[in-house]
């Protein structure tokens, strides 16, 4: 692989393109833990193992497949993640935003993302679906830190707007539309694999935070430093509320993800079909 990021992106890009897959995705898509269930729902056309791309590292988490796919919703061409890279599996900040990296430069305009998160505010309920809006980052680490490579992106990208108003509105039209009572949400990243105290979800909550989670922003931030338009959408999975806070199974997650799966692919489905994406 060549030292310069933006010559790891052409090279890997050139890869991709020489495995025979020629289309130009419009948007691209993140699958969080236990929403692989998203991927039944793709046409796929063809597939890579993440060890077969290089520049790729390789995902640990278990519900995460690991695979880069390459499709269509609808009549619309995407390429998606079935599966993340996270900071707590040892990778740096430019390792686990790579694949965005690369996704972007294959065309795609669009990053539509997905996790599952605690949610801290007490309006919510495990198995809701919300629409991030903004998000806190508590990583403590920033994927553009380092010298700044002007043609990928400026070197102090404005955050006024992380998370696209347009989509935002067209994923909460759908929503309404199917009777779904989507909720609005600041999302709060910490590094993990540990979850929360009961004192940091207070503190975050008095920050302003509505869901926790350990993933989303890193991508989020380099999507916007190459000029991408961004939608998170997020499934509570657990309700993480200080003063009756319980053991967290993450088996029990991984089975709410799956159910929940279905009405985060109808709504980027949705904002595909009737955004012009």
């Amino acid at each position: 692989m060549p030292d310069c990021l933006r010559e790891q992106i052409r090279f890997t890009v050139d890869f991709i393109r020489n495995t025979g897959y020629s289309d130009t995705p419009e948007a691209a898509l993140i699958f969080g833990s236990g929403l692989g269930e998203i991927a039944r729902d793709l046409v796929i056309d063809t597939s890579l193992s993440y060890h077969e791309i290089p520049g790729f590292v390789k995902t640990t988490v278990e519900s995460h497949a690991g695979r880069l796919l390459f499709g269509h919703i609808g009549s619309h061409k995407v390429v998606a993640m079935d599966g993340r890279f996270h900071y707590y599996e040892g990778y740096t900040m430019k390792e686990i935003t790579f694949p965005v990296r690369v996704m972007h430069a294959l065309g795609a305009k669009t990053l539509m993302l997905s996790n599952i998160s605690g949610g801290i505010n007490p309006e919510y309920r495990a198995g809701d679906i919300a629409v991030i809006t903004d998000h806190i980052n508590l990583m403590w680490d920033n994927p553009l830190i380092g010298p700044n490579d002007y043609k990928l992106g400026p070197r102090y990208p404005d955050m006024i707007e992380p998370f696209s108003r347009r989509l935002i509105a067209l994923a909460e039209r759908h929503a309404r539309r199917l009777n779904v009572d989507l909720k609005r949400a600041t999302y709060t990243s910490l590094t993990g694999p540990t979850y929360e105290t009961r004192a940091e979800i207070r503190m975050i909550r008095k920050m302003g935070g509505d869901l926790v989670g350990m993933s989303t922003v890193p991508e989020t931030l380099v999507a916007l430093h190459g000029g991408m338009e961004v939608l998170g959408l997020s499934l509570v999975s657990n309700e993480c509320f200080p003063d009756c806070l319980t053991a967290i199974d993450p088996d029990d997650l991984m089975e709410r993800a799956a159910i929940g799966a279905k009405g985060i692919f109808g709504i980027f489905k949705a904002v595909l079909e009737i955004g012009g994406v």
